[in-house]
């Protein structure tokens, strides 16, 4: 963004079940919000992604990932917990303009189960990294 540019922020709860389970968060630039990309002033309750995914010119940067504290000034008040929560953000590109999107993942959020439980030994070991491939 522009040093003093204008923003709109949006700012959502995903709910399971009536529990929050993802804070998302996304900020457009002014200069962002028009011609085609006009409409994203009037998501309202309308999925974002259904919207980025749907679009052939939408890039992705690879994932920043954090790790939370429950009480982060990031969350909003209401949704303070006593666990740490993982969070990520990237910044999309629809149209050749940015967008930044970012996901927290509260403590209600189901927990992935995996398919093939690991060994001691192997835990804490990364086999897969997210993000694009280099040339």
């Amino acid at each position: 963004m522009a040093h003093r540019e204008l923003a709109m922020v949006r700012q959502i709860v995903m709910r399971l079940d009536g529990e929050a389970v993802v804070y998302a968060r996304s900020v457009f630039p002014a200069s962002t919000l028009d011609g085609p990309l006009l409409r994203l002033r009037r998501l309202q309750n309308k999925s974002l992604g259904s919207f980025l995914f749907s679009r052939p010119d939408m890039r992705r940067s690879p994932f920043q990932v954090a790790f939370l504290r429950g009480d982060d000034a990031y969350l909003p008040d209401q949704l303070h917990q006593n666990d740490k929560a993982w969070a990520r953000r990237s910044c999309f590109q629809v149209a050749g303009k940015p967008m930044l999107v970012s996901e927290v993942f509260l403590e209600a959020f189901p927990r992935w189960k995996s398919a093939t439980p690991l060994h001691r030994s192997r835990r804490g070991q990364v086999s897969v990294t997210i993000g694009s491939k280099r040339p």
